[in-house]
């Protein structure tokens, strides 16, 4: 019996390594494409890439090469860089494909725009760098070239140097969703991270300062988009927490506990209508919370009632001094849940809608509804 436990257990886990590998193998087949529809086009790139610099830099002079491979080995690392940036819509397409399953459907409606706007956000970052932030970077750094140093840029250096500003003013753009997402977490509110404005500014200085190259313009440059954008993820993260409020999620139930319902041998307790429903209807009708709290204070009350009264009263058996087995699963489940630990709560609770009586399964299928809401 364990054997076969064991074996379906394994199974789905399988199952989902399989997955991801399959969706990693279509990620690298997809760069891998779109590499070698570009590579052949790598100089034309990184001219495009290179052209603030160019604009700027005194007449006669040029950028240089001074490692013997650069001339091969730049455009090559700058055509798979660029087949990863091109190809970074398809990527995280396939990471939703993974993980999407998993999530409950307000999750769902949530998590796709706030996946297409970091997109968006992260080219958008980009773009900003290489027409706001590169000509005046540049404009400056040849400007004030000392007299009879000329300006001849390494290819490589070069490169790298842009990357990093590349993806430096891409993840700055990405704090508008960074910041809906700690209020959707409830890690903190819009309104204490508006208190905490004058800290952010101070700290977006100082990523600036770490970010850029060590001159006041890129850093400024960086360091003001990120505030405006600090700004902008509090007042989306506002319009945010009135939409949860006036849309929260009633009717999703966990997939596993539908299955634990359904395979609820017929003629059990779980398949009898509760006390709450309406004669001529099947539909589960929610406790209120005064009621959910009635249940299980007499379920404690119960379990903790003195055995040396009940072996007072008249007519009690062992089976009724020991207590119902449901009703001590329920206020497990009560411990539980303060307890943060939602995942045995719900075992504990598919195992009362199978076992337990009509009141039971009640409480139980509330108990889920508030867990799932949560």
């Amino acid at each position: 019996m364990s054997n076969v436990a064991t074996t379906d257990t394994e199974l789905p886990f399988m199952s989902h390594l399989l997955e991801l590998r399959d969706r990693l193998l279509r990620a690298v087949l997809v760069v891998l494409v779109v590499f070698l529809a570009l590579f052949p086009f790598g100089n034309d790139i990184y001219h495009f890439i290179a052209e603030p610099l160019m604009a700027v830099m005194p007449e006669g002079t040029s950028m240089i090469a001074t490692k013997v491979a650069s001339p091969f080995l730049t455009p090559f690392k700058l055509s798979l860089i660029a087949a990863v940036f091109v190809s970074m819509p398809y990527l995280l397409y396939q990471l939703w494909g993974f993980v999407a399953p998993g999530l409950y459907a307000h999750e769902k409606r949530m998590a796709m725009p706030l996946l297409a706007s970091s997109v968006v956000l992260f080219y958008l970052g980009a773009a900003f760098a290489y027409y706001v932030v590169f000509p005046l970077v540049f404009k400056f750094f040849t400007s004030v070239t000392p007299e009879g140093v000329s300006v001849m840029t390494d290819i490589s250096e070069y490169l790298d140097f842009v990357l990093t500003l590349f993806f430096a003013f891409g993840l700055a753009f990405e704090i508008p969703i960074a910041t809906i997402l700690l209020v959707w977490m409830g890690m903190t509110t819009p309104e204490k991270l508006a208190t905490k404005r004058p800290y952010v500014v101070v700290g977006v200085f100082v990523i600036g300062m770490l970010l850029t190259p060590p001159d006041i313009i890129s850093q400024t440059l960086l360091a003001l988009p990120m505030w405006v954008l600090f700004e902008a993820g509090i007042l989306f993260s506002r319009f945010f927490v009135r939409q949860q409020e006036t849309d929260e999620p009633e009717d999703e139930v966990e997939p596993e506990a539908a299955d634990a319902v359904a395979e609820t041998p017929a003629g059990a307790s779980a398949a009898t209508p509760p006390v709450h429903t309406q004669p001529d209807e099947g539909e589960f009708q929610p406790m209120s919370e005064e009621e959910m709290e009635a249940e299980l204070d007499r379920l404690e009350a119960e379990l903790d009632e003195d055995p040396s009264e009940q072996n007072d009263a008249e007519e009690t058996t062992p089976a009724e001094n020991s207590g119902d087995p449901v009703d001590r699963k329920l206020v497990r489940v009560n411990e539980l849940r303060d307890a943060m630990d939602f995942d045995a709560a719900r075992k504990l609770l598919y195992e009362v809608l199978v076992e337990g009586n009509e009141n039971q399964v009640l409480v139980a299928r509330n108990i889920l509804s508030q867990l799932d809401d949560d």
